[in-house]
């Protein structure tokens, strides 16, 4: 949430997120850093707080670690596994803001991600904030490292770092 016209800080209330207008984009690499690969998690659920102060906001997700699509079925499959996700025994992938804080011309929200029982910070930086008559939009960017996250089987052929790209909807509750 920054100064810039991208943000937009919206009245103070309860925003829950609209699961089918938001979610979670991912890239990283594979093979060895050769090669790219992009793909999408669904969002469950989840809520934004927005408060006065609004260094006072809070933000949670959920999302769907069995929605792990990248358009490759194997690897696809591979990923939900026990060798990563294990989405059959841990289906959620949690996330919960711990502080919202301005950093010169950025706003990040900073909190805990969790994935298969392990939890480690994460740092969302809000790259788009606006309000409209259906309630907020909110785009943010964060670097999760899967090996904080407990993921550290097969080294090399998938990447330590996952880029994701929150997109998210809420209405005013």
């Amino acid at each position: 949430m920054s100064d810039s016209s991208s943000i937009q800080i919206p009245p103070a209330g309860t925003y829950p997120l609209d699961p089918q207008a938001s979610s979670i984009g991912f890239s990283t690499k594979h093979m060895f850093g050769l090669a790219g690969v992009t793909g999408t998690f669904r969002v469950i659920s989840g809520e934004i707080t927005i408060a006065d102060p609004v260094t006072d906001s809070t933000a949670s997700a959920v999302i769907d670690a069995g929605s792990f699509h990248t358009g490759l079925a194997a690897r696809d499959k591979d990923v939900k596994s026990a060798n990563f996700l294990h989405a059959e025994q841990h289906p959620q992938i949690t996330f919960a803001s711990t502080d919202v804080a301005r950093d010169d011309d950025r706003w990040l929200v900073r909190g805990q991600i969790t994935v298969r029982g392990n939890s480690a910070p994460a740092e969302l930086v809000v790259t788009e904030l606006r309000t409209d008559e259906s309630g907020l939009f909110l785009k943010a960017t964060t670097r999760v490292d899967r090996y904080a996250q407990g993921l550290t089987k097969k080294k090399g052929l998938a990447a330590r770092f996952l880029d994701l790209t929150i997109t998210a909807h809420a209405t005013r509750g």
